[in-house]
């Protein structure tokens, strides 16, 4: 059953950083394309192994032991960024503000709304652009509520759910939001953490966000795969050390590979990914 209680205000400090980016898996092969393994030769792969978050297998390859998979929600476990969009056209217009869906992809997609207030309504006092920022919520949340899951969704939960992986959903989104979503998802229950960003001292692309659900789920970095839609997610995903895979729901998967992403698809339906996840040793640590 999902944690709804709120985040403990962690300081950024408190939250131990346990691999840096480079750390993460994910080096590139001859042909520049991602080796699925790292040798060794790795001082980080040394230490996962000691930490019994890989596997050595013959010839010395560095295998990933998965415990945990990590969501973003909007864009990942469902695609609500045609109405996001929307309403922030419709509001920003009584303001003489027009966006496009390009300005909108690069600028506001993904980012709190402390942060799009700073940089997008910059002419208004701030708290009267957080105030149509709260107005923009509670629209959303009044035109959300008939929502589709992400294709495929269904059959990678299913999976986690077999082999007893642990969970987190880690979001952007205002709590209000998260909730209404999980729940017109049917997926209310189905996570063992929801952390709100705008809850912790810091949220993506920070690190501290998948930080803070690697420490409640009591996993370590390496143990783990996270799902997000945006640079700036997986910028936060695989600056908390987590193998990400880029979801080509509002970018373009170069845009995502570039940002870090291991690969990216269209939607958890895709070959890709599930020619991938049989080649990880999974490990039910509850």
């Amino acid at each position: 059953m999902a944690s709804w209680a709120r985040s403990p205000k962690v300081g950024v400090e408190e939250v131990m950083v346990r691999q840096s980016p480079s750390d993460t898996l994910g080096r590139k092969g001859p042909k520049g394309e991602p080796d699925e393994n790292q040798t060794l030769a790795n001082p980080v792969c040394q230490k996962v192994c000691n930490n019994s978050t890989a596997t050595v297998e013959p010839g010395g390859n560095l295998t990933l032991v998965l415990t945990a998979i990590l969501f973003d929600l909007d864009g990942t476990l469902v695609n609500t960024d045609i109405l996001h969009f929307a309403i922030w056209q419709e509001l920003l217009l009584d303001q003489g503000i027009t966006i496009d869906r390009p300005f909108y992809d690069e600028s506001m997609v993904g980012h709190r709304n402390e942060a799009i207030v700073r940089d997008v309504l910059s002419h208004l006092p701030f708290e009267v652009g957080m105030e149509l920022a709260r107005r923009k919520e509670a629209l959303f949340r009044e035109r959300g509520r008939q929502m589709q899951r992400s294709a495929g969704l269904d059959r990678l939960l299913d999976w986690l759910s077999q082999q007893e992986l642990a969970t987190a959903v880690v979001t952007n989104a205002p709590r209000e939001n998260a909730e209404m979503m999980l729940t017109a998802l049917g997926l209310g229950d189905r996570f063992d953490r929801v952390i709100i960003s705008e809850e912790l001292p810091q949220g993506k692309p920070h690190p501290l966000p998948y930080q803070t659900a690697l420490q409640q789920l009591g996993r370590e970095s390496g143990e783990a795969i996270a799902f997000e839609d945006t640079p700036l997610g997986i910028r936060s995903a695989v600056g908390a050390g987590v193998t990400t895979i880029g979801m080509a729901t509002t970018h373009d998967p170069r845009i995502l590979e570039e940002a870090g992403a291991k690969f990216a698809i269209e939607d958890f339906t895709q070959e890709r990914l599930w020619n991938w996840l049989p080649q990880l040793r999974v490990s039910a640590r509850r």
